[in-house]
């Protein structure tokens, strides 16, 4: 997915990948600009023999491999099956609210700001709740969900006085509060109180940067770039002569000797192919019930390998994924639509997934972008608004519409739509109600914000 070149957006994504890896340094930041959450976060990267994974794991400077290998295995152990597990899914670049939704009958002022990009009257299917919206036919997935009950819709969340960058307003959702200052990330703070100090699965981000939501001070979290990708590479070796090759490795660190310098180096082999061994099963990708057939692409992939790992016992908490390319100043007929398509099949496949398994009621999904896009067009695109779209979606979802359509006819100061509910107070409902904590701890003022009913 490619965005449209917006140069705050370039700079985000330019500043958070550096502040992700470990040593390279940060750019200059513009006055004002907020760092990003886990700025500083020390990184290591090791395979774990007991997942399969190859991890990156942030905040866990004292503990070495074995500690953690061990803090995973410990929390596997302990976690009960039903332990619930919360999914961010994050929209990068500002999702258009009025695509996801688009007001089609009802308000006349939708038509005529939108002479290129307004959906022709009819197409889509309606909301219960509201009829005067429709979900994007290329959202027919999460569409479909919904009619089964299956998704909470907020068709205005987001904040007061909504800043239009990319970097701070991001910056806002992922500490969980409107502080430029914020350095650690909500669902970070959340595992500070509730997570362990060896367990770096409580935490993952599925994606080859750490997200900042989960920036945690205390605990350790842990970045998967491809899960179903993890191998040993060897020069100019590859193929059937390969597989010869560590299959004689294998065999080679099993005899016993009295040598001390070869008896380490048959070790070392020997736990080679115990490691080749039991990455195996992952080579040939995850397996996927029949039922629940995904799309191409790295997101489908990624919730893909989640389905999986979730029934694999794995000791997640909170998962956080990134699919970027929403800004769209430009071309947006060209861009978007291709973009919805894929984000609501695969989270369509992936309740499909964890439906066939039987572990459906474990997995809330939350689905946010930094904010909406103006309810008038540029001509080909439209620019950075304020209030947004939100879903949460599983078969634990409420099912209930969170805060109204603000409509048209009344837009905020800045000729924006207004938001008709709080994300703070969307937080401080999914901590309570779903992951079982208090959120006053995780929340700063977190008394201020109305709690909408989330699960059922």
């Amino acid at each position: 997915m490619a965005n449209c070149g917006c140069n705050d957006y370039s700079r985000t994504q330019l500043l958070r990948r550096a502040a992700a890896q470990a040593g390279q340094g940060l750019p200059a930041i513009e006055q004002g600009m907020p760092l990003p959450a886990g700025t500083g976060l020390t990184r290591r990267s090791f395979v774990s023999r007991a997942t399969g994974l190859a991890l990156s794991v942030y905040g866990a400077a004292s503990l070495g491999p074995k500690a953690l290998e061990h803090g995973i295995a410990a929390a596997a152990a302990q976690a009960p099956a039903s332990d619930p597990i919360l999914v961010s899914i994050f929209l990068s670049g500002g999702a258009d609210a009025l695509t996801l939704l688009p007001p089609t009958s009802a308000h006349p002022q939708y038509a005529a700001w939108r002479p290129t990009l307004a959906l022709p009257a009819g197409q889509g299917t309606p909301l219960t709740e509201d009829p005067s919206l429709r979900f994007h036919p290329s959202l027919d997935g999460i569409a479909e969900l919904y009619g089964e009950g299956k998704v909470t819709v907020m068709p205005a969340v987001g904040y007061d006085d909504a800043n239009q960058s990319h970097f701070t307003s991001r910056h806002y959702w992922e500490v969980g509060e409107v502080n430029p200052w914020g350095r650690w990330g909500w669902l970070g703070r959340y595992l500070d109180h509730h997570g362990v100090a060896d367990n770096p699965l409580q935490g993952l981000a599925l994606g080859w940067d750490l997200q900042p939501s989960l920036a945690a001070h205390d605990v350790p979290v842990a970045t998967v770039g491809q899960p179903d990708n993890y191998d040993f590479w060897t020069p100019g070796v590859w193929g059937e002569v390969q597989d010869k090759m560590l299959d004689a490795f294998g065999d080679l660190g099993d005899p016993p000797t009295g040598d001390a310098g070869l008896a380490q180096a048959r070790t070392a082999v020997a736990a080679t192919g115990r490691l080749r061994d039991q990455l195996a099963p992952y080579q040939g990708g995850f397996t996927t019930p029949a039922g629940a057939t995904y799309p191409n692409g790295d997101f489908a992939g990624r919730l893909r390998a989640l389905a999986a790992m979730v029934d694999g016992g794995l000791p997640l908490k909170v998962v956080a994924i990134e699919s970027g390319g929403y800004d769209t100043h430009s071309n947006q007929l060209d861009s978007l639509p291709g973009d919805l398509l894929e984000i609501g099949n695969s989270l369509r496949s992936f309740q499909r997934d964890l439906e066939a398994r039987g572990i459906q009621d474990r997995v809330l999904v939350h689905v946010w972008s930094e904010f909406g896009r103006r309810p008038e067009e540029n001509g080909s695109g439209t620019d950075h608004g304020a209030a947004g779209t939100g879903f949460l979606i599983g078969s634990k979802a409420k099912g209930e519409m969170v805060g109204e359509f603000p409509g048209l006819a009344v837009l905020d100061e800045d000729d924006n739509l207004r938001n008709t509910s709080d994300f703070r107070g969307v937080y401080c409902a999914l901590l309570e109600q779903w992951l079982g904590v208090d959120a006053a701890p995780i929340i700063p003022n977190a008394s201020n914000f109305a709690r909408p009913a989330l699960v059922a």
